[in-house]
């Protein structure tokens, strides 16, 4: 990959699209993970304005820690960059004392997991509403448009997303080149989203090389039969995770009526 050219072409495009929305720049959702400091990063160097905006949930300390302090090394080399702390700890609390929690744990638990994705969603649009900005998304190709592994109207409700096309490993190429901290680099890729400190490859069964070798292996016409072994199990995952979440990558079904009923 020609990290360089590849960083410069999202920039202008990033730059691009919002003068051509006539938007004052970008807010970002900052998780302490990889994706949303390169998305960050981008965002910056385009010169226009970012809000980077964390927002725990009964976080795991590491991940808040590694958010502050991206959001600080950021504020320090651009200065269209500013940063805030949104706590939604309570609302989220408060959300739970208005809703059914019975029915199986691991539902419940899922259910309140993607309302903390929402809950997040709905947050970052506020800021975009109140300053004139974008939301932008911080998927990478293999959770968009791979195994699904993001939340509907969570954090898939985006403006533009600037590293869909990416792929994990290519996201850690950028993120070597635009100088993020180590200490993100470092960290096992995380959602985040149940309040402790499970990894992405722990709830999805398959590391992200992995998933991206599936991936390859589905648009090349593989089947099940071509393989053996671990590598049978991980092209299993992949496909479970990409026919379920079909729902999710494919456009919303609109029910058309036929012109004679009109």
């Amino acid at each position: 990959m020609q990290t360089e050219k590849v960083v410069k072409h999202i920039v202008k495009w990033l730059k691009d699209y919002a003068t051509n929305a006539k938007v004052n720049g970008f807010v970002v959702g900052i998780s302490g993970g990889i994706d949303s400091a390169v998305t960050s990063t981008l965002c910056a160097e385009t010169g226009l304005k970012v809000l980077c905006v964390e927002m725990p949930i009964h976080q795991p300390a590491s991940h808040v820690s590694r958010g502050q302090e991206h959001i600080e090394q950021l504020k320090k080399r651009y200065p269209n960059v500013s940063g805030i702390i949104s706590d939604l700890t309570p609302v989220f609390e408060e959300f739970k004392t208005e809703v059914s929690l019975d029915g199986k744990q691991e539902i419940v638990d899922m259910a309140l997991a993607n309302t903390r994705a929402r809950l997040r969603m709905t947050t970052l649009y506020y800021h975009a509403g109140l300053l004139g900005l974008l939301v932008a998304g911080t998927g990478n190709k293999v959770e968009d448009f791979g195994v699904g592994f993001y939340t509907k109207y969570g954090d898939g409700g985006v403006d533009l997303s600037p590293i869909a096309d990416l792929l994990k490993s290519e996201v850690y190429t950028l993120a070597d080149y635009l100088k993020v901290s180590s200490s993100i680099i470092n960290a096992a890729p995380s959602d985040g989203l149940f309040g402790d400190a499970r990894s992405d490859e722990d709830q999805i069964g398959a590391s992200y090389p992995e998933l991206e070798w599936a991936m390859k292996m589905k648009d090349e016409g593989k089947t099940e039969t071509d393989f053996s072994g671990r590598e049978k199990e991980v092209f299993k995952i992949f496909k479970r995770y990409n026919t379920n979440n079909l729902h999710k990558m494919n456009p919303i079904p609109v029910c058309e009526i036929p012109k004679d009923l009109i």
